[in-house]
């Protein structure tokens, strides 16, 4: 089971300045990001890059997944709404239908169709 996604900003990251890499090496870094799951890479105080666990790569990855799939769902749930509507154009008679309703008075019954009511 992955861990909560937890995004911080940029600016929030724990940072080390890019001589760390050099100075402490790899090893030394990963420590930090093993504490924290993340990591600001900096140069003169700027970040430049993120490193971050394997933990928290694939929370993000799943989250992404997650979302993606989401949103796919919500489309195809619109995408057949659309099509069953558009289908009931296509209906023996709709053409017919449709006039008769453009050609006569619209009946609001109360509510107010589009703009103000008079």
């Amino acid at each position: 089971m992955l861990p909560a996604l937890k995004l911080d900003a940029l600016e929030d990251l724990p940072r080390t300045p890019a001589s760390d890499l050099k100075k402490l090496g790899w090893r030394g870094v990963m420590k930090s990001v093993s504490r924290t799951g993340t990591v600001a890479v900096t140069n003169h105080n700027v970040p430049e890059a993120v490193i971050l666990s394997t933990e928290a790569y694939d929370a993000i990855m799943q989250a992404l997944n997650e979302a993606n799939a989401s949103a796919t769902a919500t489309l195809d749930a619109l995408r057949r709404r659309f099509d069953d509507r558009l289908a009931s154009l296509r209906a023996a008679g709709a053409a017919d239908r449709l006039r008769g309703v453009m050609a006569g008075p619209a009946r609001l019954r109360g509510k107010v169709k589009a703009g103000a009511s008079h």
